[in-house]
């Protein structure tokens, strides 16, 4: 069997590894992308995986010429967002009042995916296997070699796992990740709703966990709900009337009357912690690198930032090979602070108004009431989620 090779190969093509690929287009470099299954064509229903967008991530799309590909009646721009706390305690950022044009985009993963993948089938430097799942993954001193479970073999110099937080890549290369469950799900599910959203994003810190809604196109909202494991058991076995009352009343029936639009679905949350995430031929990025809680809603955005960085990187390795440890260190060294701080900062919320003592639900809704009278900390905290 003739082995190809190819300069890098990027193993998973979910929004994080297709970026990475339709960025390095132009790099001169020949990639190989392995994802067992195409992404499904967008259909008229509203996918239940919503994320909100960050401006930073949106450059990186408009750069790649994948944001232009989205259908625009899709998008929704968030100009304002709503923290309440569990006792009376409230937040407003305000895109305006910071002197920005919004906080982020609403998108739908499988819309993001879709005009990635249209961008991909363009581009000249790519061979596309898919469907394509790996049997075995060995590295030498000098390349990686990858056999497919149909019988091809493939060989790199660097492979760069983007295949999740369950990532095969990662544990082919022994490293161990280090998996804290909240004991929680991620209950998601869309609505529509009675009073228009206004395009503000809102958020609730309750007795029963954290609930999100963010704005979608034609008075919609999409609702991640993080709680414990037991309840978003019982909020999944409810009939779809029984389950948009349920959430229209945590919310405060800020929208008025909710009616669901297609069926809910749940999923575990953990907070993963990866380390190193590159080696010799290696480099992790996204969802194997590094997992968060879904409260601030930067998963999607730490692991666009992932490629912007190890893209940087390839970029301007002037004589390095793409495997080299040294030059993969640059991207390990540049990311650690942004992953440490985003990790940090989820874990320390979601701790924080987890616990339920008299003493601390006071101190933490004093907090939240005092940022909301601090203008130049609430203009920072907007600048954050801008990146």
């Amino acid at each position: 069997m003739v082995t190809r090779h190819f300069d890098i190969m990027i193993v998973g093509a979910g929004i994080v590894g297709a970026a990475l690929a339709a960025t390095l287009r132009h790099s001169g470099l020949n990639l190989a992308l392995i994802d067992p299954r195409p992404p499904h064509e967008p259909t008229v229903d509203w996918d239940t995986r919503i994320y909100a967008i960050s401006p930073g991530s949106v450059a990186l799309l408009q750069h790649v010429n994948a944001w232009q590909r989205i259908d625009s009646s899709r998008l929704t721009p968030v100009h304002a967002m709503q923290v309440h706390g569990d006792r009376n305690a409230r937040l407003v950022l305000d895109a305006i009042q910071s002197g920005v044009p919004q906080l982020a985009w609403i998108a739908e993963a499988g819309q993001i995916q879709h005009a990635l993948w249209q961008t991909l089938v363009e581009q000249p430097n790519l061979t596309i296997f898919c469907p394509g799942q790996g049997r075995s993954l060995h590295w030498s001193a000098q390349q990686a070699r990858l056999e497919l479970d149909d019988g091809q073999c493939l060989s790199a110099d660097l492979v760069v796992a983007a295949d999740g937080r369950a990532s095969w890549v990662r544990e082919q290369a022994g490293i161990i990740a280090r998996r804290d469950d909240y004991h929680q799900s991620g209950v998601v599910a869309n609505f529509s709703c009675e009073r228009p959203h206004r395009h503000i994003a809102r958020q609730w810190f309750r007795d029963d966990g954290i609930l999100a809604w963010l704005p979608l196109s034609d008075r919609a909202i999409s609702m991640v709900w993080s709680t414990p494991a037991e309840h978003a058991g019982r909020l999944l076995a409810y009939t779809p009337e029984q389950l948009a009352q349920q959430v229209a009343t945590a919310g405060q029936h800020a929208l008025g009357k909710l009616q669901a639009l297609g069926q809910a679905a749940a999923f575990p949350l953990s907070l993963l912690r990866v380390n190193p995430i590159v080696r010799p031929g290696l480099a992790l990025i996204g969802d194997a690198a590094h997992g968060v809680h879904p409260l601030s809603g930067q998963g999607v955005n730490l692991g666009l930032r992932d490629v912007s960085e190890l893209a940087a990187v390839l970029l301007d390795r002037q004589a390095a090979r793409c495997g080299d440890l040294p030059l993969l260190e640059r991207y390990a060294r540049a990311r650690r602070a942004d992953i440490l701080t985003t990790q940090s900062v989820t874990d320390g919320l979601y701790h924080l108004f987890h616990h339920q003592h008299p003493l601390l639900t006071r101190l933490r809704n004093i907090g939240l009431n005092t940022v909301a009278r601090l203008d130049p900390v609430k203009s920072w905290l907007v600048q954050q989620s801008l990146i």
